[in-house]
């Protein structure tokens, strides 16, 4: 606090939540020399650099609205990458994810490069990644069920694909999944993708979409950790990244780096008595 007041912004107040005896709430009154939510971020990620967080102009709403990404947000890896595996290429496909999701290349040009490198994989690779491969981040589950019993609708959108988005949205409880398509011909994949991209424009057009039909003034929540979820991030009423890249991280209006996804529920004030738990 002293580092924040000494930049002549006034502290109304700070303390433990209520809700929770491991999150600070810290209000700082508004007015002409009021802080940019950046400016603030700098000081707190100087004292405080493995910590979660969440800045808000507002008070605190219980959303109702969740966006989230799939891969390394809601499950634990990267489906494309461990597809990879599979057809014995992962390092090369892996190297060319992770330039992606930092937004050094293009995300459309970089996904059909790395679908074209898995032609001929047999589609049973598919369901053996899954069962083997691929799981849920911790806290996912309670996440999404405590938001969907407060009335929130949730949303999984992601660059991946449906053969994985689908089975993960109905694992996780998802109301609605948004993916991409893989082609498939004789039982393997075509290395080629099936219909209209999933990108970083279409993330934030769903978002926004979502949010107007539910109404002016519905409270929206995003999660991403690369840098095509960084429009949707910015759309949302509070974008949160969760373990992101450093261009996501800068762009949202807070990040979790040290809890699990239920870290997310701690910082909107929502107490563990009105957790839904989930088997993680």
């Amino acid at each position: 606090m002293e580092m924040i007041e000494a930049r002549g912004w006034e502290v109304a107040g700070a303390g433990m939540l209520e809700t929770s005896d491991i999150v600070l709430e810290l209000e700082l009154i508004e007015g002409t020399d009021a802080p940019q939510v950046a400016d603030v971020r700098r000081i707190l990620d100087q004292c405080f650099p493995v910590c979660d967080l969440l800045l808000s102009r507002s008070a605190m709403a219980i959303p109702r609205l969740f966006v989230s990404d799939m891969d390394s947000t809601m499950i634990d890896a990267e489906c494309i990458d461990e597809l990879a595996d599979f057809a014995g290429i992962k390092p090369q496909i892996v190297a060319i994810t992770e330039r992606a999701m930092r937004g050094e290349l293009d995300f459309e040009a970089a996904l059909r490069e790395r679908v074209a490198l898995l032609k001929g994989l047999p589609e049973d690779a598919i369901r053996q990644c899954l069962d083997e491969s691929i799981h849920p981040m911790p806290g996912a589950r309670t996440l999404v069920a405590t938001l969907k019993a407060l009335g929130c609708h949730t949303v999984l959108v992601t660059g991946g694909f449906h053969a994985f988005a689908d089975p993960v949205g109905l694992q996780l409880g998802f109301d609605r999944v948004l993916a991409n398509g893989l082609g498939l011909h004789d039982g393997a994949l075509t290395g080629e993708v099936v219909g209209g991209i999933v990108d970083s424009a279409v993330k934030r057009k769903v978002l926004l979409e979502e949010a107007a039909r539910l109404g002016e003034g519905a409270t929206s929540l995003a999660t991403g950790d690369g840098a095509n979820d960084i429009p949707m991030l910015e759309a949302a009423t509070l974008g949160l990244a969760y373990r992101a890249k450093p261009k996501a991280r800068a762009a949202a209006d807070g990040w979790i780096e040290r809890g699990d996804l239920t870290a997310i529920l701690d910082l909107f004030g929502i107490a563990r008595a009105e957790w839904v738990v989930g088997t993680e």
